[in-house]
């Protein structure tokens, strides 16, 4: 839907300027035999690996699909088995199409920078691309490949044949960037067509469909957000004898020392039978406490 591309639209612009003040600001090639690669890819792939996992984990359908577990009530069959791996895989496909956006905005921005790839394989590049000395070692040609991406550091006689190695890196880093962006394009395009050819429902039903479950999603969370807080406004009224906003309280209640300590502290999800949980310590109190002790009133006039 519309929201979708306007989330993946954001999130592609954020990787972009990210990326950009990344290079900038941290970015520095080492120039040294043996450390141009592992220092390129490990800014090549890392970040986009730290944003793959941030995409996952910001993902509610993820813990939705990790916690999920199959209902009690429900009988196992052959034909449920089936549907349900089809939904997980279907679920884990949506997930990972999502997880997917910043990386690989990362990646593509990056490669037709140039920047990192030109530093990781400078010392890589065949002799025959910038004619050198036969007579040159192997060491010493690796030594000498590795100092191009910095400029400051390559012999005046060296100049041309490291402006060549450089535009050499800068287009096949380019040409992979664009080479990865037309993948995903397609990708992108062919998944939704075998989607839409696949999908039982037809494009109005569909649209009614999506719009079905974004209303019902909304409207779940206003009812969770209203029943939750009806529901420890009970809690909270039992401890302190009145509730929040009310507009004319005549006592409160002071808590005992003893109770203070019973809601304070670390509070874990408490399996109280088959059916229900206790939320949180002062969920706990409020089931198994008496709402007795000492009561203050509240002078009207003061």
């Amino acid at each position: 839907g519309k929201e979708v591309v306007i989330a993946n639209a954001v999130i592609a612009i954020l990787t972009i300027g990210g990326q950009q003040l990344f290079s900038f600001f941290t970015f520095s090639c080492p120039c040294h035999v043996g450390q141009n690669l592992f220092y390129g890819l490990a800014f090549l792939g890392v970040p986009a690996l730290i944003l793959l996992i941030v995409g996952y984990a910001l993902n509610s359908q993820t813990w939705r699909l990790v916690t999920g577990k199959r209902s009690h009530f429900e009988k196992v069959t052959s034909s449920n088995q089936l549907l349900k791996c089809k939904l997980v895989c279907f679920v884990l496909c949506s997930i990972t199409g999502r997880a997917l956006v910043a990386p690989v905005t990362w990646l593509a921005v990056t490669l037709i920078n140039g920047s990192y790839y030109v530093c990781a394989m400078s010392e890589y590049v065949p002799v025959y691309y910038y004619g050198a000395d036969p007579n040159v070692t192997a060491s010493k040609r690796s030594r000498i490949l590795a100092t191009f991406p910095c400029s400051q550091l390559v012999p005046p006689e060296l100049t041309r044949a490291r402006d060549e190695v450089i535009l050499l890196l800068r287009y096949q880093s380019q040409v992979a960037g664009w080479l990865l962006i037309a993948a995903v394009v397609i990708t992108v395009f062919l998944s939704y067509c075998l989607a839409s050819c696949f999908s039982p429902l037809s494009f109005l039903h569909f649209r009614y469909w999506s719009s079905y479950v974004h209303n019902e999603q909304e409207l779940f969370d206003e009812a969770t957000e209203q029943h939750s807080r009806l529901y420890a406004m009970q809690h909270v009224r039992k401890f302190f004898g009145f509730v929040p906003g009310s507009g004319n309280v005549k006592e409160i209640r002071i808590p005992s020392l003893r109770e203070w300590q019973a809601i304070s502290g670390l509070a874990f999800l408490k399996q109280v039978d088959e059916e229900h949980y206790d939320y949180s310590l002062l969920h706990d109190w409020a089931l198994k406490e008496r709402a007795n002790g000492k009561y203050l009133r509240i002078d009207e006039d003061s």
